[in-house]
């Protein structure tokens, strides 16, 4: 009979924990006292919990890489910490869900014409500016339409190229008229500078005020120090289970680490990989290890001497010993690059034969080249990736055996990407992932876009995108890609050693889903809304 008795009270105890009834410490409790063991405990809460997350507390994010030069205009986000902020105060059209999918956001459906050229977005009846204005199909314009246009300085303009007019449909819902077809616009919905903003009466966008219809309300905000959060009651999707959120930007990777283990914040969004494996013998943190399509890259600027020669460009690509910094810089957590930005995590991945270590390749071709006792600067800055100066470090001892000499040029944090990246001739990036191929050769690797890191221009490569773009045959699609990646490889001007994991840690008590977007650090930069306090 006792064990009947038992039975029925973990029963009860498993209901409780999906209904929310009932904390993580009083549900071990009574689960011991039932006859379980901590273990088996542990594992019921596991399944039964996170269907009903538990709700209130006051959430510390460290972030990494932040300036005092970002704004709340999202045709400039640039760094990692400001694309923290803007999901947690931001919305967009779609959204990435934990398992890599593609979800509703501020539309809550989409339909295409056969063709793919126009696409229509349905807004959420319930979606809410935190300023308390229905968000309508004039702000889906407004937000749209602060990327177009000739004036238009925003790093998303290229995106939006070919959206050659947006409709109010009159019922709540925008088309997109497109001058082709394109098959990734809702994904493209999803890239983190075009969330949806309120607009002024004369159409504009209004990004100054900081009002959003995001998960959070914006309270304060010191750009690259410090932002404040409240729950928008009002919010249009689940989650959101903190009272408020704060977002301290913590550059500096030791004191990012120390505030994580002195409990200072409740989680981080990337960890000192060198520190890894003491950090993971820590009992009251928890790190999540996440295989994504974030990259590294070092872009020469093919219009400056001496990248301007495409046999010195390879000559540097040959001498990099991926494999070493991989095993060094990122202790494994990574995936070998091969020169071209499409990592194994996007959807038509080419299998290309991968480019090795090769420094008598490379003075080879330096020969060839006349560059030979080649002297060049790679600037770098902590912020950049866990490792980074270290990483160029090792690179420039690699480049020696091909009779290189790269001087590491360490640069401050603050700034970095406002005043060395696309100005330096060459430097280090990291690039968060984006979804799919054309998004992220649109962004960064389009002749005219805002972002060409390398200022490489390519017409036949430029001709398979926008054919790719809009072919609907995927192994049509998958074909462009492959000539497309050859021809980065082999004339771009972008060095990518590797694809680095995303790599962040929480305090024991912060619980999260089953499944870890990979789109962004913690969880899609989504942790705010999707993560909540256990016990």
């Amino acid at each position: 009979m006792k064990k009947v008795k038992d039975q029925m009270m973990i029963d009860r105890l498993a209901d409780a924990a999906r209904e929310g009834r009932i904390s993580r410490r009083s549900f071990m409790n009574y689960s011991v006292a039932a006859g379980m063991t901590a273990s088996a405990a542990t594992g019921l809460w596991g399944t039964s919990a996170k269907a009903a997350p538990s709700k209130g507390g006051n959430f510390r994010l460290g972030a990494h890489d932040g300036n005092t030069s970002d704004t709340h205009d999202p045709g400039t986000y640039v760094t990692f910490s400001m694309i923290q902020v803007a999901h947690t105060f931001r919305a967009y059209l779609t959204l990435i869900e934990p398992d890599g999918t593609l979800g509703p956001d501020v539309a809550s459906e989409w339909s295409a014409t056969p063709d793919a050229k126009e696409w229509t977005f349905k807004i959420n009846e319930n979606a809410t500016f935190h300023s308390g204005a229905k968000v309508t199909a004039n702000d889906v314009i407004a937000s749209m339409n602060h990327h177009r246009g000739e004036e238009s300085t925003s790093a998303a303009k290229a995106l939006l190229a070919d959206v050659v007019d947006l409709v109010d449909n009159g019922d709540n819902s925008v088309t997109f008229k497109l001058g082709s077809a394109n098959a990734d616009l809702p994904w493209l919905m999803t890239d983190y500078h075009l969330p949806i903003i309120p607009a002024n009466d004369d159409g504009t966008a209004n990004w100054q005020s900081g009002d959003g219809c995001g998960p959070y309300k914006l309270t304060s905000a010191e750009f690259g120090v410090n932002y404040t959060f409240e729950r928008h009651d009002g919010w249009h999707l689940e989650g959101a289970y903190f009272d408020a959120v704060e977002v301290i930007v913590l550059n500096d990777p030791n004191a990012r680490q120390t505030a994580l283990v002195t409990g200072d914040v409740d989680a981080v969004t990337q960890l000192e990989l060198k520190t890894l494996a003491l950090l993971q013998r820590d009992p009251n943190l928890l790190i999540d290890n996440v295989p994504s399509a974030a990259a590294i890259t070092m872009p020469m600027l093919v219009d400056t001497a001496p990248f301007d020669n495409v046999d010195v460009r390879n000559a540097l690509k040959l001498s990099v010993n991926r494999e070493e910094l991989i095993e060094k810089i990122a202790f494994g957590a990574a995936s070998v690059g091969n020169d071209f930005h499409h990592s194994p995590a996007m959807p038509y991945w080419p299998d290309i034969e991968q480019r090795q270590y090769d420094p008598d390749q490379a003075k080879s071709l330096l020969k060839k080249a006349g560059a030979e006792g080649l002297e060049v600067n790679l600037s770098v800055a902590d912020s950049v990736y866990s490792g980074a100066v270290d990483m160029c470090v090792l690179y420039s001892e690699h480049a020696k055996a091909a009779g290189i000499k790269i001087n590491v040029v360490r640069e401050p944090n603050d700034g970095y990407y406002s005043d060395v990246w696309l100005k330096k001739p060459w430097c280090a990036v990291q690039w968060g992932a984006r979804p799919t191929p054309d998004v992220m050769y649109s962004l960064a690797y389009k002749d005219d876009a805002a972002w060409n890191e390398s200022r490489w221009k390519n017409p036949r490569f430029n001709e398979l995108l926008r054919q790719a773009k809009a072919e609907l045959d995927d192994a049509k699609r998958a074909e462009m890609y492959r000539e497309m990646a050859t021809l980065a490889r082999d004339d771009g001007g972008t060095v990518i050693p590797f694809f680095p994991n995303f790599v962040y840690a929480r305090r024991k008590n912060v619980g999260h889903g089953e499944n870890l977007a990979a789109s962004w650090p913690c969880d899609g930069a989504r942790a705010a809304s999707r993560w909540w306090f256990e016990g």
